[in-house]
């Protein structure tokens, strides 16, 4: 849940009259969340937000299901995705149900043509590699490595990238994404025991405003369709705004590892939440400081939850031949744990480097033709002992 921010130019009243310098009308638009209910923002456009010219082809994205009821723990080798020239279409959904949609991309060119507008969620996108800017309605956001992007449903965005070595790993989360609420008091303020504040948030503060009439394509994704609509003007005419709902980063670099002399559980690692699934952040920390303390993770039931850790970088001390861009998936029903020999592995050792993203999702994900694609299907037999 970010926090109230301004920028450009606003009245200084909600609904009232906002002039240009020759007297017509700016137009003001309530772009928010959960009906009247949830985080708002109000934004100021030099021309009416609604002019629709054409709507031309719609057609499916929808992820194409391979494993709809999955018991199986599986490895993917996420860096075999293809890299593809196209932003959207480089997207490859490889794990989703009705909450949630995970998602490898690997483009090569910056979003040129068209701009884009998820309808159905709020992204996380993980930046893995590669460096550039953000550019949204509300503002632009440069981003690297280690970046968490959080674009609310309904933004319209473009993504420019500066080299063509691109890998992001993305959540599209069809519940509001927020930070979680333990860590936050009832004003929405991050406390002092947050393993972030407010400070490592990053806000646009860079407005792009065009003053542009032409033909404007929005591609515009809706129930897993899109549909490519022309608007008469520039959707980046925005000359101010003031709210709760806009684009933010936060760097995984900036997360704060919380540690005790015993094995912490995975929600100390907890970076965002919805109703239906939570983020963790596993970053560079040390290890258990109790003099007989076993580092590495226990072994534990995975009842209520799928379990999907994204690993980013560095020595993965609980997993056995693992790289990075490898995704592991324990879904709900069976335990899981270190792999033989990692425990004692682990003793004595002082800290870790490892850099990971997990999901924890509350329904069972589903796997796709794109995730069997780079799926090790050997994987649920690492445990076996030799």
């Amino acid at each position: 849940m970010p926090f109230y921010h301004k920028l450009g130019q606003i009245p200084p009243k909600r609904h009232t009259i906002f002039r240009k310098p020759n007297g017509d009308l700016y137009y003001e638009q309530l772009f928010g969340t959960v009906g009247f209910d949830g985080m708002s923002t109000n934004m100021y456009h030099e021309h009416r937000p609604t002019q629709v010219k054409e709507i031309r082809r719609q057609y499916s994205v929808a992820p194409k299901i391979a494993k709809g009821n999955n018991i199986q723990s599986y490895r993917l080798r996420g860096f075999q995705v293809t890299p593809e020239n196209d932003y959207l279409e480089s997207r490859k959904a490889v794990l989703t149900n009705s909450d949630c949609t995970i998602i490898l991309a690997a483009p090569k060119e910056s979003t040129r043509d068209y701009f884009y507008k998820n309808t159905d969620a709020d992204e996380m996108i993980f930046i893995h590699r590669g460096t550039g800017k953000l550019r949204t309605m509300l503002g632009n956001l440069d981003f690297k490595y280690g970046d968490y992007l959080i674009v609310p449903r309904g933004m319209i965005y473009k993504i420019d990238f500066d080299t063509d070595d691109n890998r992001l790993f993305i959540v599209e989360s069809r519940r509001p994404i927020y930070t979680p609420k333990r860590y936050r008091n009832w004003f929405g303020q991050l406390l002092e025991h947050s393993p972030f504040c407010e400070r490592d948030i990053r806000r646009p503060e860079e407005l792009e405003t065009n003053n542009e009439k032409g033909d404007f394509v929005i591609k515009v994704k809706k129930k897993d369709e899109i549909f490519e609509m022309v608007y008469a003007t520039h959707p980046f005419d925005v000359v101010g705004y003031d709210g709760f709902n806009y684009p933010y980063a936060l760097s995984i670099h900036d997360f704060e590892p919380i540690t005790g002399r015993i094995h912490q559980p995975p929600p100390v690692h907890q970076t965002f939440e919805t109703d239906a699934f939570v983020v963790c952040s596993f970053v560079p920390r040390l290890y258990d400081y109790h003099p007989q303390a076993i580092p590495a993770p226990y072994n534990h039931s995975n009842i209520d939850s799928d379990e999907v850790l994204y690993y980013v970088d560095g020595d993965f001390m609980s997993r056995n031949d693992i790289e990075a861009g490898h995704i592991s998936l324990h879904p709900a029903g069976i335990p899981h744990g270190p792999h033989p020999g990692a425990v004692e592995r682990s003793i004595g050792k002082t800290e870790t480097q490892e850099l990971a993203v997990m999901v924890d999702t509350f329904k069972p994900l589903m796997l796709t033709e794109e995730a069997m694609k780079i799926a090790d299907e050997k994987y649920y037999q690492s445990w076996l002992e030799h």
